[in-house]
């Protein structure tokens, strides 16, 4: 891996400024990476998925029990939304795209590739590429999975449109090089999505609540802030420490903790 002394600087000064969000701002952390990282390669828009894995896998399953739990983007964009949903879809009806496929094979393994790392050059001429690349702006992606625990694993992607050249080997190390140190920051976004290690996810309004909860706002006060009622608060409060299986909060605090 070469990462030139420039970038490995900026990479340094990224994770000491990840360091200085709190427990409650996963979200603001999370889009301050993503933003970082496309400045660091030139790539205008990136993607953050949770994938879990469902269980054994059941035969015949291409994917091996993996499916996508939630998917964060840097900028919102509709059409860019449309076809993550499509994908989700293809995916749980059992039609599933070759690269998915490659990269999913590397689970449990912290690995980065190219798109060309995980499609043959005939695959850039095929329906799934001119569907789910070129038709919502994307032409080229560098992808990178991260175990979280062995039922959780965290991917980005990270893309470039047209008229910009391919992703290369330089890319492709700083990517790795940026989040390769970070297990505790993939942590927290499991955590703070209910994924990977709550009972089952978390409903939106839930988040919120677990953000002043972790944020050490009394029940009243973020009742305040969300404009909800303190009994509100309390039944959301009660549902989160329930799904996460904690004794309140300090049972929350100890687990965003790693203890």
């Amino acid at each position: 891996m070469t990462v030139d002394a420039a970038v490995q600087a900026g990479i340094h000064a990224l994770w000491d400024e990840l360091a200085d969000f709190n427990a409650a701002q996963a979200d603001a952390a999370r889009d301050h990476l993503l933003g970082r990282l496309c400045r660091l390669i030139d790539s205008p828009h990136a993607t953050w998925i949770g994938a879990v894995r469902l269980g054994d896998p059941q035969p015949g399953d291409p994917v091996l029990g993996w499916r996508v739990g939630v998917i964060r983007y840097l900028h919102p964009d509709p059409a860019f939304d449309r076809v993550a949903q499509r994908q989700s879809e293809e995916l749980e009806a059992g039609i599933v795209d070759e690269t998915t496929v490659a990269n999913v094979a590397g689970f449990g393994a912290f690995r980065v590739n190219l798109l060309a790392d995980l499609a043959p050059p005939g695959w850039f001429e095929g329906e799934f590429y001119r569907r789910f690349y070129v038709g919502s702006g994307r032409t080229d992606a560098v992808w990178a999975g991260v175990p979280v625990n062995a039922d959780a694993e965290s991917y980005f992607g990270f893309y470039r449109g047209p008229g910009q050249p391919r992703f290369g080997k330089a890319e492709k190390d700083i990517v790795a090089m940026a989040l390769r140190g970070l297990r505790w920051f993939h942590r927290a976004q499991f955590l703070s999505e209910g994924l990977g290690v709550a009972s089952e996810p978390l409903a939106p309004s839930e988040r919120r609540v677990l953000a002043g909860l972790l944020g050490r706002g009394t029940e009243a006060a973020i009742a305040a802030e969300l404009g909800l009622t303190p009994a509100t608060v309390h039944t959301y409060a009660t549902r989160i420490y329930r799904k996460f299986n904690v004794q309140g909060r300090a049972g929350l605090t100890a687990l965003w903790l790693g203890q």
